[in-house]
């Protein structure tokens, strides 16, 4: 299976009581199908995947799958701090007739190398789908590193690794020595610079509310090679960037977005909290700006 595009980790819109909106998730889900994304995941820390139970996770997964009718590959979050509701998510995946899982290191437990590629592994079997690994050291406490490469490398169901270390010296690490896992941008700052090291996908956040700019970067740099407008392109999304990682309030940032945008979202769940007003108004002017000048580039074509 090939990594190609732009992958969206779906955001869970919900109700003012906490419960999912289901009917705005379906929402979600067509505007993505519709802005021209390449696949869909769920389950991901930007569904606030941390504030769900197994049940829950399953039973959104299964909503998108049921949504998509197959117009999409949907890959399914399955990183969790124990082992067996990772094996519950993967077999669920499985047996839902996902396109691949999500996978990364249990977070809080800080397992050796070998342990990490142990319990990966185990998943693994469990789902018998594409995998995708994903390494993100600052959420999880631990970097997927060579000793744990070179064991879950060999099986014939890891196809990819969402690299969100933010270390560009992990990504001349992936590209060099393990072309044989596709490298895919996890890290949105530096996009570029994945593409430009050989990374053929992108799962950004930020396409939750801003597809159509995102798959104009992949596109122009991954199809037409063209980076002089690449980094064009970059430059104007840059502002976003920075908004989105202030003051940890990324899934904050992400929700409002796309309620922006005109998809509700509802609120957050606890422990998180709503944007205030100054955040949102200072959200809202990024993306104006941003959108009027990635417009003005396509308009040169």
């Amino acid at each position: 299976m090939t990594l190609e595009g732009i992958y969206t980790p779906v955001v869970t819109p919900l109700h003012d009581d906490f419960s999912v909106d289901y009917d705005a998730l379906a929402d979600v889900v067509d505007h993505l199908v519709a802005s021209g994304v390449h696949g869909l995941i769920s389950g991901g820390s930007t569904g606030e995947n941390y504030t769900q139970t197994v049940e829950e996770r399953l039973e959104i997964a299964r909503f998108t799958q049921d949504r998509l009718k197959g117009r999409l590959p949907l890959f399914v979050g399955t990183g969790m701090m124990r082992t067996e509701d990772s094996l519950a998510m993967a077999t669920g995946a499985r047996e839902m007739g996902a396109d691949g899982i999500l996978h990364g290191t249990p977070p809080y437990s800080v397992p050796t190398e070998h342990e990490n590629a142990l319990n990966t592994l185990a998943v693994d079997r469990a789902a018998d789908l594409p995998m995708i690994l994903y390494n993100y050291p600052g959420r999880m406490g631990v970097n997927m590193g060579e000793e744990f490469l070179d064991r879950v490398g060999r099986s014939r169901n890891v196809i990819g690794i969402k690299e969100s270390s933010g270390d560009i010296n992990r990504v001349h690490l992936l590209a060099r020595d393990y072309p044989h896992i596709q490298l895919s941008c996890g890290m949105d700052d530096q996009a570029l610079e994945f593409f430009a090291w050989g990374a053929r996908s992108w799962i950004c956040a930020g396409s939750n509310f801003l597809p159509e700019e995102h798959v104009f970067l992949y596109e122009t740099c991954v199809v037409q090679g063209d980076f002089t407008k690449g980094r064009r392109i970059m430059s104007a999304m840059m502002p976003l960037m920075r908004v989105l990682e202030q003051g940890g309030k990324f899934i904050q940032c992400v929700k409002h977005g796309t309620t922006f945008m005109g998809h509700p979202t509802g609120t957050v769940r606890p422990p998180l909290r709503p944007l205030n007003k100054d955040d949102k108004r200072q959200l809202e002017q990024v993306i104006r700006t941003l959108k009027r000048t990635i417009s003005d580039i396509k308009a040169e074509n």
